[in-house]
């Protein structure tokens, strides 16, 4: 299954799970008490907050996939690296293009390109939070890099 596909479906199924608890926190505030009523403002807020955090993933998604294509256009082109037979990066090769991508980003911290870099050594080496945390960091600066 593609990325796409199933970043829409978790989209999907989290607008689902949203308009559910939305019923259930409507049927809350139609009890009239107080209890029912304070417990629907927080099954709201809790698919507010959800929608912010869906939101958030989606756009990075995007963004990524974007720089993703700009870097493939300019050239550059993920090194593939050794698998272990269930498919997954090495570890040794993973910790090894790791330090060479920290490199880079210490190198010159200003450029979105070896931040990007970074981000997809974090995702090979498992730390996909980390990953996440460079990604941003590569789409902020890309976008401040961008004319205007």
């Amino acid at each position: 299954m593609s990325s796409k596909l199933s970043a829409a479906l978790a989209v999907v199924a989290t607008g689902l799970v949203g308009a559910y608890m939305l019923v259930r926190a409507v049927d809350l505030f139609s009890t009239g008490s107080a209890k029912g009523i304070v417990l629907g403002v927080g099954v709201v807020l809790l698919i507010a907050v959800g929608g912010v955090l869906v939101a958030g993933e989606v756009r990075l998604g995007t963004a990524s996939q974007r720089l993703g294509k700009l870097l493939f256009a300019e050239g550059f082109v993920e090194q593939d690296m050794p698998r272990t037979p269930s498919g997954r990066v090495d570890r040794e090769a993973a910790d090894a293009l790791f330090t060479v991508r920290k490199a880079e980003v210490e190198a010159s911290p200003e450029d979105w390109r070896a931040w990007f870099r970074l981000a997809t050594a974090y995702d090979a080496a498992r730390d996909p939070q980390r990953g996440r945390r460079a990604m941003r960091t590569a789409v902020a600066l890309e976008k401040a890099a961008r004319p205007r």
